[in-house]
């Protein structure tokens, strides 16, 4: 009789425990979809403005003004840690673009800090309330501030995504971001899945905030309960009596055991603190000896330095009687130095030696300094510009003299920046005379710097006019040897002359190059991906194979420019002018075009697919075998263009000005059998489905054409 009765208890304690584990279940579901709204909610908040500002700057009509710069700020702070490239300089949206793009900033923090708010006095959010869950402390109240930011920022979020970072920074695969993303949900869900403790599993952020997850629909937990019962009946008695009770029962309970340890053992405690402020004291001492060593070594070199240099000054001068051998041995001492003060006498000297050997050979002393020889370089150039200007132009034996100062102070500038190729970081040649000036009798100095790293040179408003770059590199990876990420270094062209320069093949990725003259410049097969051209002058340029992809050529000038197979895939060119272009074969898919005028422009076989032409000038404009599909082309003009073989599939024509255009090749004389026709079938399939409905000024023989290539207009049969 003993063994059914033991059957029978065991399956009522199994059948008891059935429901337990069953609304476990349905509680951990609840709280992980709660968790999920939550999260969607703040997503949702940004996501939304930021999407209807990516339209509104699409749209040609709206006034665009530069990037707030709140926004600037915030973008540059995330992408250091997730070694994001940064786009510098100038950066215009349109003007709703800027203020739902704040709102998508402000709008998912200020969402956050309400549920915080919401959790530490109620104990649940919104979405929490929805599906019944509520976050209680250890008497099952309201957890309160405190322990919401410890639950929420510490435990849900710092230590789970810290973790993931770490692992992701330091793997093979940094900076792929899509696995720093899929690491940072797996430690989340991992944490959100809790550890086993003494009262049930409890993720990581309840046990950090001594918090519980509870099910509203439920009543309250037994042990929680008890602890609710206890502090009552607590508050209860004595106020004064309580409060002793209390803090004795805390200072039992939940002292620290390094407190304990103190208080068990004065002495030991007391030859700690001794120990310890011996150290500190002896650690003052030698740190304060160290550095007043190092002063006294640096002022000694400092004072040898000078007396050297008092020295081999004395043997310069013209009356020193020295050889010119000595000279030339005092030069190369005097550069072996380094410091300010010789580096400075270099480069007077430089200017007022006449004396040929000794001008190589200060050359090659200021070329030993180095790049700490450009400051002092720099402003002897710009000093001696000057000067140049203040003759004026006619040719006279003083302008060929102070020309000829001129030209060596650029050619040891052009040797050091040829020698200390890729060494060159934050070096400054901003304003700087080491180009063509244009005017007659000007310098003839050619400066050139041929595959070469100019990576991280500050060449902003620099005269570099005519200049050979063929092969250079202005950007470099940075100590993290990765391309595209926070530290590339990136070299400075704002506002430079480049007029005729050779940049062919040159790497120029990501470069700001705002207000940039290249007129007539070549810059064949170059590297322009993701640079910053705004308002840039690039008239006659050759930029035949060159890469644009992603570039920012706002208001730019490419009047006359050849863009033969340039890629210029997703570039914006917002109000450029390209009168006269050649772009023959050029990929300009996904472009945005609005406001562009390509009056004159060819256009053949380029890929124009998916662009935005909105208001765009492409009067009589050649557009044979384009690629238009899909393309916005609202209110462009289309006069006069020839657009036989083009495919408009897909296109929205809305407002577009047809008169005059070319839909369709001219018609051969029949009687020339040796004349090949197009491909009829490729013909009608150019306006097949287009909606010409609301198109401008189509004469009888267009809308004739339409109508029988499977176009949509109501005078259509």
């Amino acid at each position: 009789m003993t063994s059914p009765i033991v059957r029978r208890s065991s399956n009522q304690s199994g059948q008891s425990k059935e429901p337990e584990r069953a609304s476990s279940m349905l509680l951990a579901s609840r709280r992980f979809a709660a968790w999920a709204a939550e999260i969607t909610l703040v997503v949702a908040s940004g996501l939304i403005p930021f999407g209807i500002g990516v339209y509104a700057n699409s749209r040609s009509d709206l006034n665009r003004v530069p990037l707030n710069p709140v926004l600037v700020v915030t973008e540059r702070a995330i992408a250091r840690p997730l070694a994001l490239p940064v786009s510098y300089g100038i950066r215009n949206v349109a003007w709703p673009t800027n203020i739902l793009w704040t709102i998508a900033l402000l709008a998912p923090v200020t969402l956050s800090w309400w549920q915080l708010y919401l959790l530490a006095k109620t104990g649940r959010t919104i979405p929490k309330r929805w599906f019944k869950v509520r976050v209680v402390n250890n008497q099952g109240k309201p957890p309160g501030l405190g322990a919401v930011v410890i639950r929420e920022g510490v435990g849900r979020w710092t230590v789970p995504i810290s973790i993931a970072y770490l692992l992701w920074r330091y793997s093979f695969a940094f900076p792929n971001l899509g696995l720093f993303t899929f690491l940072s949900l797996l430690m989340i869900v991992g944490e959100g899945i809790g550890l086993p403790s003494h009262r049930g599993r409890r993720a990581l952020h309840d046990q950090l905030a001594g918090t519980y997850t509870i099910d509203t629909t439920r009543p309250l937990p037994s042990s929680l309960l008890a602890n609710n019962r206890q502090a009552q009946s607590a508050g209860g008695n004595n106020e004064a009596e309580g409060q002793e009770e209390e803090l004795t029962a805390a200072e039992t309970n939940h002292s620290p055991n390094l407190w304990r340890r103190i208080q068990q053992n004065p002495n030991l405690t007391l030859f700690g603190v001794g120990l310890t402020s011996m150290t500190a004291v002896l650690a003052t001492l030698i740190g304060t000896q160290v550095y007043i060593q190092i002063q006294q070594s640096q002022r000694a070199t400092k004072q040898i330095n000078s007396q050297q240099f008092l020295e081999l000054v004395k043997q310069l001068t013209p009356n020193s009687g020295a050889t010119n051998e000595q000279r030339q041995s005092a030069i190369l001492a005097m550069g072996g130095l380094n410091d300010p003060q010789s580096i400075k006498f270099l480069a007077d000297l430089l200017v007022s030696e006449t004396n040929p050997s000794l001008l190589d050979t200060i050359q090659q002393s200021l070329t030993t300094v180095g790049p700490q020889a450009i400051p002092e370089l720099k402003n002897k150039n710009q000093f001696l510009v000057s000067e140049l200007e203040s003759v004026g132009s006619a040719a006279t034996k003083e302008r060929e003299l102070r020309q000829g100062r001129l030209q060596r102070n650029q050619r040891t500038i052009n040797k050091i920046l040829s020698v200390y190729s890729g060494k060159m970081e934050g070096v400054d040649l901003s304003s700087t005379q080491l180009g063509q000036s244009g005017t007659p009798g000007s310098s003839f100095f050619n400066l050139v710097l041929d595959n070469l790293d100019l990576s991280g040179v500050k060449f902003k408003s620099a005269n570099l006019n005519q200049a050979s770059f063929k092969s250079s590199r202005f950007r470099g990876v940075g100590e993290d040897g990765r391309w595209d990420t926070y530290d590339d270094v990136i070299a400075d062209l704002s506002q430079a002359q480049l007029q005729q320069a050779n940049l062919t093949d040159a790497n120029l990725s990501r470069v700001l190059m705002n207000r940039i003259d290249l007129s007539r410049a070549t810059l064949n097969r170059a590297n322009l991906s993701n640079a910053r051209l705004y308002d840039a002058k690039l008239n006659s340029t050759q930029l035949v194979g060159a890469d644009l992809r992603n570039a920012v050529l706002e208001r730019a000038s490419l009047t006359g420019a050849d863009l033969g197979d340039a890629k210029l895939n997703e570039a914006n060119l917002y109000a450029a002018r390209l009168g006269r272009v050649t772009a023959i074969g050029t990929q300009l898919s996904f472009a945005n075009l609005t406001n562009t005028d390509w009056q004159g422009a060819d256009l053949s076989g380029a890929y124009l697919d998916r662009a935005n032409l909105s208001n765009a000038n492409l009067s009589a404009t050649r557009l044979a075998g384009a690629v238009l599909r899909s393309a916005q082309m609202e209110n462009v003009n289309l006069q006069n263009a020839d657009l036989s073989l083009a495919d408009l599939r897909g296109a929205n024509v809305a407002g577009a000005d047809f008169k005059g255009a070319i839909l369709a090749p001219s018609k051969e004389d029949p009687a020339d059998q040796f004349v090949k026709t197009p491909d009829l079938g490729s013909v009608s399939a150019v306006v097949q489905g287009v909606d010409f409905s609301q198109a401008k000024n189509l004469d009888s023989k267009q809308l004739a054409y339409i109508c029988t290539q499977g176009g949509i207009h109501p005078r259509c049969p």
